[in-house]
């Protein structure tokens, strides 16, 4: 029946034959769905979201009720004292350096226990020599590799234990390494590790990708502050733009005078109009990151019956939304992304090809035919 939109019989009877094994792991990440629609429902409620927080602010922003009351709503939701969700926040990037900068002082030390961060983060370390990054401000950095996609316990404890370490970072999604992602369970047992040694120490998640996978989130055991991008989980593909930084009243706070300015903080930031599109993308994000994740696992089997080498494997329990393919040929990776391209809504007519993108070291081809943009195509006409 589908063969009229194009799609050859041999890849529907593929796609029937798997459908009836991954059937079960739908079946359980709907139970994941439902459950955290009716905790976004409930908040909704209990923060009697209505019509009057749609409306629009300029200027400065002062006194916008729907901005601030959205605040609360991702507070309550992420199990947090407070929240700072803005459209000011241009990437999960841009929310992570405000985080960094506004936690870390000169001769402060940043520890990530992920290995190297994600790539876009580089220069904002000074990994990639940088005159506005944190080691021009004479903070430092150290890291701790991951030994078999598991923290390495017994290093972090020992240098946990030495001192001298202001800020740890756990990046949840693996990004374009081909590690695995980290595992909520993972992640409460090395918090629990830190914050015996040293419960001082701030412990920052890297959240983007993670929202909504499972039916908690890093602070729900111990995470002191978490960052997130509204492009991504959150944003259930309808908000505009923006990010997120979520943790405690302290924490918040001094983000969200490193946005804007030392005494203006969370008080100031127009809400330009799109309050309706975050909180709208808020209420379909649970059913929106389910989607992500049918969508992955389908991929992962259907790929590793044509041969390919997948991370996570379609049965495997997921932390994140990120799906990782090896073509082991750069050519069927563009042919590929130029599929995906063309089969998407937006700019279908568009060819996708490597470019130098900004923040990356290695050429990027992103395909991404949606309505909210991540990137600008790269066209050959």
């Amino acid at each position: 029946m589908y063969t009229e939109f194009g799609i050859s019989n041999e890849v529907i009877k593929l796609a029937e034959k798997i459908s009836k094994e991954i059937n079960p792991i739908f079946e359980e990440i709907d139970k994941v769905c439902e459950f955290n629609s009716l905790k976004v429902l409930n908040s909704f409620q209990k923060f009697n979201i209505s019509e009057v927080h749609f409306s629009t602010t300029t200027g400065y922003g002062y006194g916008d009720i729907g901005r601030d009351t959205i605040e609360k709503v991702y507070a309550d939701i992420l199990e947090t004292e407070d929240a700072i969700v803005r459209s000011q926040f241009i990437s999960g990037t841009h929310a992570l350096t405000v985080a960094l900068f506004a936690f870390l002082r000169p001769g402060d030390t940043f520890l990530s226990i992920c290995g190297k961060p994600y790539d876009t983060l580089d220069e904002v370390i000074g990994i990639t020599e940088n005159s506005s990054s944190l080691k021009s401000f004479k903070v430092k950095y150290e890291q701790i590799d991951l030994i078999d996609n598991d923290f390495d316990y017994k290093a972090i404890e020992e240098r946990v234990k030495k001192g001298n370490v202001k800020l740890i970072e756990i990046q949840r999604s693996r990004g374009y390494a081909l590690r695995k992602s980290i595992s909520l369970e993972k992640m409460e047992k090395v918090i629990k590790l830190i914050k015996s040694v040293n419960k001082d120490a701030i412990i920052m998640v890297d959240n983007c990708y993670g929202e909504f996978v499972d039916t908690i989130e890093p602070t729900h055991f111990g995470a002191d502050v978490i960052v997130g991008s509204l492009i991504k989980n959150l944003g259930g593909g309808i908000a505009p733009n923006g990010a997120y930084i979520a943790g405690t009243k302290e924490l918040v706070n001094l983000a969200g005078e490193r946005l804007t300015a030392p005494g203006l903080g969370k008080e100031v930031g127009p809400s330009l109009g799109i309050n309706k599109s975050i909180l709208q993308g808020l209420f379909f994000a649970p059913n929106v990151v389910a989607s992500s994740l049918k969508t992955a696992i389908f991929a992962s089997k259907m790929l590793k019956e044509l041969g390919y080498k997948l991370e996570p494997e379609f049965d495997e329990k997921r932390s994140d939304i990120v799906q990782t393919i090896e073509f082991g040929d750069r050519e069927k990776l563009i042919k590929y992304c130029q599929g995906i391209q063309m089969g998407s809504p937006i700019d279908s007519n568009s060819i996708p090809e490597p470019w130098e993108m900004p923040g990356y070291t290695d050429k990027v081809i992103m395909a991404a035919g949606a309505f909210t943009r991540r990137f600008i195509n790269r066209v050959k006409l």
